[in-house]
């Protein structure tokens, strides 16, 4: 069973194949630069395919994509029925959905009524649905969100202190997002323990660009850092996580900005770029830390110590934690980011072994003898997730 996972952005367009009987890789690309000239970059194992290809709409992206497929200099499959469903990636899914679903007409007009939640994200999630299923008349095509898995948490970690009423009518709540890879690397560790994931306390670090923290009890998730939007929780890249609220006012007065201003702000122009001044990318702000700049210092300071913050503050919600994982980019790639982090959390019983923790490229244990709190680096694969989701609903239809 041959499964297509889309992950649609706004001039973007990240693809897999899966074949689903033995959950191996066939190929996976990224169509990028949609609406403004096109560029496809195509892989099928070690080999690397890039072209210059015209994609003025989703619709033409798809078709690409298909095209790349099916190759027969770079393509994986003979005929385009061979795809048997399309899984997609959707960001919001709000209170309407607490699992994946098969997208019909009225899954559509719910992800459209949680566009104002996620107006970065959704909106182009949907035109990838309506591009794929223009492109694969007939096919199935199955919604993942990326909210669902924490669909668990109880009210008491979900809602705000707002009026009830602002919950009653708009739904205003804490959603949680990156919850296809909370589910698959806390899964994978409790596998790697060789313990039952339903009695495990596990808390889970997803670290990349955008970062989120997620704590897993009983294979539930309870608790999660990120919000009614992908705003709230850790510094990110570019996002502050977590403010005062009433900086919002205050920055439009004395700025004389306006709300969508402020908003921009605090998901474009802040976090580790803006406490930098360098950089989104750990990288290069490492690289000024060496180079001598405080600020740079200062930022990543302030990232070890939020996430730290937030690991102590989801174990005592659990009453305890049996292993603290990381995953995403950052995550799975600095050690020194593990480390730093790692090093607040010794009244928790986690202590590393150095050496296992400086590899890279597979997912490990990488804890100290003596340690009660293992601490892992797990590598996410939410591409599998969907496709597992997509798998198991299509096989009932």
């Amino acid at each position: 069973m041959k499964i297509l996972v889309v992950n649609c952005g706004s001039s973007s367009l990240k693809y897999q194949l899966l074949n689903m009987d033995d959950e191996t890789l066939l190929a996976k690309g990224l169509c990028e630069r949609i609406g403004i000239d096109g560029r496809l970059k195509h892989e099928r194992g070690a080999e690397e395919f890039i072209s210059d290809v015209p994609m003025p709409d989703h619709t033409a992206a798809i078709k690409v994509m298909l095209d790349a497929l099916l190759s027969k200099e770079h393509g994986v499959i003979a005929n385009i029925n061979e795809i048997v469903a399309v899984g997609h990636r959707v960001v919001h899914g709000g209170e309407f959905f607490s699992d994946s679903v098969l997208i019909n007409d009225a899954v559509e007009k719910a992800l459209e009524d949680c566009s104002d939640m996620a107006p970065l994200h959704n909106p182009p999630n949907l035109l990838g649905i309506r591009a794929s299923k223009k492109n694969l008349p007939g096919v199935p095509q199955v919604g993942v969100f990326d909210t669902a898995f924490h669909q668990t948490m109880p009210k008491k970690a979900y809602m705000y202190a707002l009026p009830h009423k602002l919950y009653d009518t708009y739904k205003i709540r804490k959603y949680g997002f990156h919850g296809t890879s909370h589910k698959y690397v806390s899964m994978k560790a409790a596998e790697m323990l060789g313990r039952p994931y339903n009695k495990l306390k596990i808390i889970t670090c997803h670290l990349g660009n955008g970062a989120s923290i997620c704590a897993i009890e009983n294979g539930r998730s309870v608790d999660t850092s990120m919000g009614f939007t992908p705003l709230e929780g850790l510094v990110m890249g570019t996002r502050t996580g977590d403010i005062d609220a009433a900086i919002v006012p205050y920055l439009m007065e004395k700025e004389k900005l306006t709300a969508p201003q402020v908003i921009d702000m605090f998901n474009k122009k802040s976090g580790l770029l803006g406490l930098s001044g360098v950089s989104n990318d750990f990288r290069d702000i490492f690289q000024a830390k060496q180079d001598g700049n405080e600020q740079a210092d200062e930022a990543l300071e302030i990232y070890y110590y939020r996430v730290a913050s937030y690991i102590g503050r989801y174990a005592a919600a659990m009453n305890g934690v049996d292993a603290v994982v990381f995953t995403a980019g950052l995550g799975e790639n600095s050690s020194l980011l593990r480390e730093k982090v790692c090093a607040y959390l010794g009244y928790l019983g986690v202590k590393i072994d150095s050496e296992k923790n400086s590899k890279r490229g597979k997912s490990m244990d990488f804890s100290a003898d003596g340690a009660t709190v293992r601490s892992m680096m797990v590598m996410t694969n939410e591409e599998l997730v969907i496709a597992r989701d997509t798998k198991d609903i299509v096989s009932k239809l």
